[in-house]
């Protein structure tokens, strides 16, 4: 059976969590495709719909991220509105384990995104960055690898 060639790509690194198995994928012929050495730092998502579908599905991806056994935090960089206190409560996010942080007012949110990566006190730094072009990615992938994190950006519509 084939699939379309965009099945056989690999999986996002963010969420090589969710996945059980440990074997790098098979190809078509009975190769391996190799792991990398280092994971991508940048992954970007991009929800549309209703607000509610869209936080139905952004809910466990953010509470697997929020139950992270290290010291370092799950940082939310300037969320929607739509992700109040309560709805972070109610989606089964360990509060205790997330960082919400907003600019001020002479700081730009993908400044402050770039702060929170270089200081490497975050796992995974979550941004709302829309559009976000193809510089600000790159700063963003090299913040994320200096503070040895991972960088998140949705887009929801």
């Amino acid at each position: 059976m084939q699939f379309p060639q965009s099945l056989n790509r690999a999986q996002l690194p963010l969420f090589e969590a969710f996945l059980v198995s440990t074997v790098p994928p098979l190809l078509e012929d009975g190769l391996t495709l190799p792991w990398p050495d280092e994971p991508e730092a940048f992954s970007e998502m991009s929800l549309r719909g209703a607000t509610g579908h869209c936080l139905n599905l952004l809910a466990p991806i953010l509470r697997e991220l929020s139950q992270n056994d290290g010291e370092r935090w799950l940082t939310l960089i300037a969320p929607p509105s739509s992700l109040t206190h309560a709805w972070l409560r109610d989606a089964g996010l360990n509060r205790e384990r997330i960082l919400l942080l907003y600019p001020r007012s002479e700081q730009s949110v993908l400044q402050l995104t770039q702060e929170a990566l270089k200081l490497g006190r975050s796992h995974t730094v979550v941004s709302w960055l829309q559009p976000l072009e193809r510089q600000a990615r790159q700063q963003l992938e090299h913040a994320a690898r200096q503070g040895k994190a991972q960088s998140l950006n949705i887009s929801l519509g």
